[in-house]
């Protein structure tokens, strides 16, 4: 890429009611930085501060360090010159100081997946400065405390020794408070805090062989480095793959005055929600804790208390606290600085109305001044994402396409997730409870740590508290279960974006991480055990609870209702059962796009009589099998059929080769010889001659029906049929008979001809017809070339992209896990083309195929039916390419169907 021109802005500042910027620049500012400059803007209390821009973190990823400090440095000094003319305070000065707060901010919300460093700019001879100042020598000392450690475990990578040591400056905290008899950190007396701060840097010599750095200036340079950095962290490469984000977005620095929430108990800190981020409840809810800094409540080192009356209500019923001893020691926001719960109310609802969407904001109280030190659009749950924009978008502040685009498409498969069974919930023997930090069922079998949550298949990760370190295996367990932190700690947050059922601040939960125990009212409980977390009550269960599957109703049904609204592309499903095609049509489903016939065979009733077939010398011995089978899938496709009555049905004839369904076991193939009384050796030479160098390309789909026709006639008739049986009961059913792998027009006439022909031959049996379309499936790249030639006899396309991603890029599916991870963490591929449509390539094919097939007859009816029938991104391709349908499996529906309809709304803008 181009370097930056050195005239071009890199900084841009916001405070004292203005800013260089406004929420539309967060591509630039980030959505921290945009969101700062917008607030100060509209008169929201802001620390005054300033935002490196996310180009500079690119051009410090392309040049380093050096280069890009001399870049930015005339325009940093300025703007710590500016922030000292706000704050009538100075950088670095021992009478009168200016500490500053430094973090990250990328275009979209990554909460703890970036690095934050507090209270920066102090040391030995400021620390008695900021005594002086503020008259409180206890909050100056504890500040230099924090910043050492934040700073220590940020910029200098004093990180724990291992994964069951806890972090360095912890150890030594929790030394002294053994020594001293206290436990918590608000018991530290000057004294301590003093020593603290000696042992701390004590500590960071011995880890690092350097000094702790004093100079304020080389401490700022250090952080906005690391903030840099932190964009490739190992944590933020792993969010950002889990959300798709591209690494060339790069992240924002943000760097603010401080004000300080640990001054005493008329100072405080939280983080509220402007809704539920939960539910979706329209109520103000937060949480915060008086004498703490930010850090403080987000860590879940301390449980917070909560901001309004009816959330420290509502925690308290859950805690089973009564309410004298809820008001006396746990009183809200609301309750004990009723003023300052005012002003807060008043600015939170200000904020939603401004971003018209709900906010999760951060806030510090500094000794009795309300400052807001940011908001963003809050992560939310799926439940809480379809609530937020029904509720919204009946409140009027916000359009029906607004409403649809608010909604996340991966996120409504939370909504899809099995929920536990009422009835054997009031069975279940709960152990303990916490906060109901994230909605949803979780069973599995407990682990203690994030880096060994795949060890089981379902898995509950048991921790303390959670960090940002914790990420992967955040995102890999069933469910995360905290001792501490509340509805707003990295645990709540973190779990309630990936929607994943948690439940934090259990504080009954006694874990010994080295024991790797979990001990319940003198009850241990050990790796490997099960447990059961419902998030919606917070309650942990001992044991596995049952589920069931989840239905479409309230809101959501209102959204699929909206979505069917501005639809244009229509929605089926992948279905080989009757089960199967009744759950995707409780989920809106329009029609079957793919039933696959082969699956149908592998019951055990059935299998004898396949193999039977496969073995048969003769035409006439596979007849005779395939006579047996022809009831089975008549039965079949009744079910289908009658699940789907009025809708289409296309059903795939025949599709893999042979030998997947012959035994390759000795015992097995005794087995069938015995019962087909042949010798064994006769069933070796049989699967010996079906065994493929390359099964994929070789003796499968159209090529075995046009080598053995018995078999597409035996799969017709039982289609006709089917159809015919319906029909006479009053059932109106519409058939679609789809070819496979066909990558020549004689291969499809060949198919049709004996299609069509049986079809008559059963009509004039039945004295009786059903209209029927035989199409194909488009999945070999030069079928897509020759579309032309095909769709002069073909009813219809179905572009099967999973054979065509295979053949086009020459992957086996099967072997490709082996290289596709490396290509993508190497950026050779961004994305696994077998999840989303590769549309470079591929989808040029899909293009390709779909234009000259309507060239020659222009209302042919176009779908696909791959996996990528339900991935967001490629539902939009598909109707960007003008298909009449996409198919995917039966808990896709919902997302296939909101995001045709997004691609609508989207086209118009």
């Amino acid at each position: 890429m181009e370097l930056l021109e050195a005239e071009k802005t890199h900084v841009y500042r916001f405070g004292n009611k203005s800013a260089d910027g406004n929420s539309k620049m967060r591509n630039l500012l980030g959505g921290k930085g945009a969101n700062l400059a917008e607030m100060s803007s509209i008169g929201i209390p802001v620390p005054p501060g300033f935002t490196i821009t996310t180009e500079v973190c690119t051009e410090y990823n392309l040049l380093g360090k050096d280069a890009v400090v001399e870049m930015i440095k005339s325009e940093v000094e300025a703007s710590i010159d500016n922030i000292e003319k706000l704050m009538e305070s100075s950088f670095g000065d021992k009478e009168n100081p200016l500490l500053v707060s430094v973090r990250s901010g990328a275009r979209v919300s990554m909460p703890g997946m970036m690095d934050t460093v507090l209270n920066l700019g102090i040391n030995d001879e400021v620390v008695v400065g900021l005594a002086k100042k503020t008259n409180n020598e206890h909050f100056a000392w504890d500040s230099y405390r924090r910043f050492i450690q934040m700073y220590g475990g940020v910029v200098l990578g004093m990180k724990p020794a291992s994964k069951e040591d806890i972090d360095p400056f912890e150890e030594i905290m929790e030394n002294l408070k053994g020594k001293r008899g206290i436990q918590l950190d608000t018991e530290f007396t000057v004294q301590d805090l003093k020593d603290l701060v000696y042992d701390f840097k004590e500590a960071v010599k011995k880890r690092t062989g350097h000094h702790f750095p004093s100079n304020p200036w080389d401490q700022l340079w250090g952080a906005i480095v690391a903030v840099f950095n932190s964009w490739n962290g190992d944590r933020a490469i792993y969010y950002r793959n889990m959300h798709g984000y591209p690494e060339d977005w790069g992240t924002a620095v943000n760097v603010q005055a401080m004000v300080y929430g640990n001054m005493g108990d008329n100072s405080g800190t939280g983080v509220c929600f402007t809704r539920d981020a939960g539910t979706g409840e329209n109520v103000f809810n937060g949480e915060y804790l008086i004498n703490a800094q930010g850090e403080d409540v987000v860590a879940g080192v301390r449980t917070p208390q909560q901001i309004t009356k009816l959330g420290s209500q509502r925690w308290a019923e859950l805690a089973k606290i009564e309410e004298t001893e809820r008001l006396e020691k746990y009183p809200s926001l609301e309750e004990l600085m009723p003023s300052i719960y005012a002003e807060l109310n008043s600015y939170q609802q200000k904020l939603e109305d401004h971003y018209r969407d709900m906010q999760d904001m951060e806030f510090t109280i500094q000794d009795g001044k309300l400052w807001i030190l940011q908001t963003r659009n809050g992560k939310r749950t799926g439940a809480a994402m379809v609530k937020i924009a029904v509720d919204l978008l009946k409140e009027g502040k916000i359009n029906d396409k607004e409403a649809l685009l608010r909604i996340e498409p991966n996120k409504l498969d939370e909504l899809l997730h099995p929920v536990f069974d009422p009835k054997a919930l009031k069975s279940a023997h709960v152990i303990a409870q916490g906060l109901p930090a994230s909605p949803g069922a979780a069973t599995g079998k407990i682990v203690f740590f994030a880096d060994e949550a795949n060890k089981f298949k379902n898995s509950i990760l048991v921790r303390i508290e959670t960090s940002p370190e914790d990420l992967e295996g955040m995102h890999i367990a069933k469910g995360i279960l905290t001792a501490r932190g509340g509805m707003t700690s990295h645990a709540a947050v973190v779990a309630r974006g990936m929607g994943k059922c948690c439940v934090s601040g259990a504080g009954a939960l006694k874990i010994n991480y080295k024991a790797r125990t979990l001990t319940v009212d003198g009850h241990e409980y050990h790796e490997g055990d099960w447990i059961s977390l419902n998030g919606s009550t917070g309650n942990i269960i001992e044991g596995k609870v049952a589920t069931r599957e989840p239905e479409l109703t309230g809101e959501f049904a209102e959204i699929m209702e909206l979505s069917d609204k501005y639809a244009v592309m229509k929605v089926r499903t992948n279905a080989d059962t009757p089960n199967d095609a009744r759950v995707a049509r409780s989920f809106g489903a329009q029609g079957i796009g793919l039933t696959r016939t082969e699956h149908m065979f592998f019951e055990v009733d059935r299998i004898k009589a396949m193999r039977e077939m496969i073995l048969a010398d003769t035409v006439k011995g596979r007849k005779l099998a395939l006579q047996e089978l022809l009831p089975m899938q008549r039965e079949d496709f009744e079910g289908i059929f009658e699940a789907m009555e009025g809708l289409p049905v296309t059903i795939r004839l025949l599709d893999p080769p042979l030998h997947e369904f012959v035994p390759h076991q000795l015992a097995t193939q005794k087995e069938l010889a015995d019962e087909m009384h042949i010798s064994l050796q006769a069933v070796k030479n049989k699967v010996a001659e079906l065994e493929e160098f390359n099964p994929m390309l070789g003796h499968r789909g159209c090529r075995l029906g046009n080598t053995y026709p018995e078999i597409t006639e035996m799969q017709t008739r039982a289609i006709i049929e089917a159809a015919l049986n319906l029909k006479e009961k009053g059932m109106t059913v519409v058939p679609e008979i789809m070819v496979p792998l066909v990558g020549t027009l004689k291969e499809f006439e060949a198919q049709e001809k004996i299609i069509r022909e049986t079809a008559n031959t059963v009509f004039k049996e039945r004295n009786d017809k059903v209209e029927f379309l035989v199409g194909t499936m488009i999945e070999i790249p030069r079928a897509a070339l020759m579309a032309d030639k095909i769709a002069e006899k073909a009813d219809f396309f179905s572009f099967g992209t999973n054979d065509l991603t295979q053949m086009t890029f020459g992957y086996s599916r099967d072997d490709a896990g082996k290289f596709l991870p490396i290509y993508i963490q190497k950026g050779i591929l961004k994305v696994d083309p077998f999840e989303v449509l590769d549309q470079e390539g591929v989808g040029q094919l899909v293009k390709l195929g779909t234009e000259r097939g309507r060239s020659v007859k222009p209302n042919l009816k176009v779908g696909i039916c791959g996996e990528h029938g339900g991935e967001p991104s490629s539902v939009e391709f598909c109707y960007n390419t003008g298909m009449n349908y996409v198919s995917c499996s039966p808990f896709r529906v919902p997302i296939a169907r909101l995001v045709s309809a997004q691609a609508v709304i989207k086209e118009r803008i």
